[in-house]
């Protein structure tokens, strides 16, 4: 039984920490010139014109993932 609440609790890390470190990676592309001055350096800047296509909807699943991070913890913290 011990064995299955460390294993749970290293899964609700791992969500939180992907998460988080996701939305900032995401949140960083979006709101400053990072990605767009890469995608220039690189020879992509083709690209720049979908990135809100792509960073948004990502940002979305980030913050979406580190919300049911953090519910799925105080969850368990309730019932343990």
């Amino acid at each position: 039984m011990a064995d299955k609440v460390e294993k749970t609790d290293g899964t609700d890390s791992l969500l939180l920490r992907m998460g988080v470190i996701g939305t900032v990676i995401v949140a960083l592309c979006c709101f400053t010139p990072v990605l767009v001055v890469l995608l220039g350096v690189v020879g992509l800047s083709a690209l720049t014109g979908w990135l809100d296509v792509v960073l948004l909807p990502a940002l979305a699943v980030f913050v979406a993932l580190t919300v049911y991070a953090v519910w799925r913890r105080r969850r368990r913290m309730k019932t343990a």
